[in-house]
């Protein structure tokens, strides 16, 4: 049995080298800490690295997700689809722009949006879906395609997990309409806080920018260049700017983003090959034709383990393991109960996952000897007493 280690082990960790701490002291000492050189840097980069035309910065995956439903259109009494398993952002997007969230339920092997359940959750007033690509494995993004046309309506990725994974050798960024990132310190990739959208539709983009700047045609960068002090406010925006301080940390990271997610991948292999004679433990079903980014490794506590998953969570905490639970279907959350009108039996394949999944510690400086420790400490949480 591997001894016990004094320290906490999270579900989660950013890497920062000293490359991403020279590239931010560079901003720092330049003329520009906002709307600056590195923004469109990244943009650049990032569109590349996704297979878009175009990406536009924002300062968190919520905010992205916020311009994503604004560039749509979205409208008041709009009805958007989103998956039930999901962080709140996804679906407090659309009741930002007062759209009505409509929930469908999931594939209980994947987590993943079930593409069987989407036409019946499809009305006329069905204006979008939003996929998610839960965990860092892609959504099955032909079947959803398809279904986007059939209804003239489209297709958001929310791809805040798969930065760096790819569907049929594509990489995530531009097989949806319009795609979602984040970059918080526990994704593939970290700016701090920050996010961005990629998308093929230039006037998306455009919108976009002019949503993260209030609402304006030009920014401060834009008018210095054009050395006018005009600008106009087209639409109602937000202040939701990624500054050139995040920009620049996100440039060097996105160097490293297939070094993180290879390492990521080599994790999670040894996790399986570890968890394959655990009684009770399933991890997530893996597609054949799609790479995850591995942002989580996510269980299934089933109902042979001989315990709760909320049972081996609390043992795994006692043993220093910062295990988390990804996550409540959204509806149950008391605000769209109490508010909203939503009650519980609306999905019920998300709502028995949600009482099985754990997420278990993944990220690149975790070693392959943390992994074992990890699922002893499982073990030892299933055998208590």
């Amino acid at each position: 049995m591997t001894e016990v280690k004094p320290q906490c082990i999270p579900y989660g960790r950013h890497q920062i080298d000293d490359e991403d701490v020279a590239a931010v002291v560079d901003v720092l000492r330049s003329d520009w800490l906002t709307t600056g050189p590195a923004v469109r840097k990244l943009e650049s980069h990032l569109a590349d690295v996704a297979g878009a035309d175009e990406a536009v910065a924002l300062n968190s995956g919520s905010a992205a997700l916020h311009a994503a439903m604004a560039a749509c259109g979205i409208d008041p009494g709009d009805e958007v689809i989103v998956p039930a398993i999901t962080f709140a952002s996804t679906a407090n997007a659309i009741l930002h722009r007062a759209g009505v969230p409509v929930f469908a339920d999931i594939d209980a092997d994947t987590l993943l949006i079930d593409c069987n359940r989407i036409d019946a959750c499809i009305t006329p007033k069905t204006r979008a879906i939003i996929c998610v690509d839960y965990a860092g494995q892609p959504c099955d993004y032909r079947e959803l395609q398809e279904i986007a046309k059939h209804h003239n309506i489209p297709l958001v990725a929310d791809a805040c997990h798969s930065l760096g994974g790819s569907y049929n050798d594509q990489p995530v960024g531009g097989l949806a309409d319009i795609t979602t990132f984040s970059f918080h310190p526990v994704k593939v990739i970290t700016t701090g806080e920050g996010g961005a959208i990629t998308t093929n539709n230039g006037d998306w983009a455009r919108s976009a920018r002019s949503f993260r700047n209030h609402g304006l045609n030009l920014d401060h960068s834009e008018r210095h260049s054009q050395q006018t002090y005009h600008y106009d406010m087209v639409d109602l925006g937000f202040n939701y700017r990624l500054s050139d301080i995040g920009c620049a940390l996100g440039l060097s990271q996105l160097t490293k983003l297939s070094a993180f997610v290879d390492q990521r991948r080599i994790l999670a292999s040894e996790y399986h090959r570890l968890l394959a004679d655990v009684p009770g433990i399933e991890p997530l079903a893996r597609r054949t034709d799609r790479s995850s980014a591995w942002h989580l490794f996510v269980v299934r506590v089933q109902n042979d383990a001989g315990k709760t998953r909320d049972q081996v969570f609390a043992e795994m905490r006692k043993q220093g393991i910062g295990v988390n639970v990804h996550y409540l279907p959204v509806y149950l959350h008391q605000y769209y109960r109490q508010t909203l009108g939503f009650k519980k039996g609306l999905c019920p394949v998300a709502e028995a996952m949600y009482e099985q999944i754990l997420s278990l510690p993944l990220f690149p400086s975790l070693q392959l000897s943390d992994v074992h420790y990890v699922v002893d400490c499982l073990k030892r949480a299933l055998n208590s007493k």
